[in-house]
């Protein structure tokens, strides 16, 4: 049996002890399209954002999880370690990063013919990749 999917793109969770600079990350900077804040267990809250057709939900648990996650680059660790967005404005989402005091975890570089990369740490360090083809 393979996937037969219902919408051409996915939903990804993001956990975190720090709601307000995630919102202020990927809601205020990125631009993602705030849908609906949702009740995430019994006291904590989903912010619901689009980036594009995918929906990136930023979870508050209350109580505050005990763990974080493993740091470190891509190859470092297992497990989900990045995702990656592709985009036409490269340059300009890498300077508004850098200017709102978001670390530059790889600054922009050709990776292959025509394809450039970037990957910056979100509040929470996890790692995000934005890709332009030329």
């Amino acid at each position: 049996m393979s996937v037969q999917l219902k919408k051409q793109a996915i939903d990804l969770g993001i956990v975190t002890r720090n709601g307000p600079e995630m919102l202020a990350f990927y809601r205020d900077l990125l631009g993602f399209r705030h849908e609906a804040d949702t009740p995430f267990g019994p006291t904590g809250m989903m912010h619901r954002l689009w980036c594009g057709d995918s929906m990136i939900k930023i979870c508050v648990p209350d109580p505050e999880p005990a763990k974080d996650p493993e740091p470190g680059m891509i190859g470092q660790a297992t497990g989900y370690r990045y995702w990656t967005m592709i985009v036409e404005n490269l340059e300009e989402i890498v300077d508004d990063c850098v200017s709102a005091g978001r670390e530059l975890v790889v600054p922009i570089k050709e990776i292959r013919d025509d394809v450039w990369i970037a990957i910056v740490a979100d509040p929470d360090g996890n790692l995000v990749e934005f890709v332009r083809y030329d």
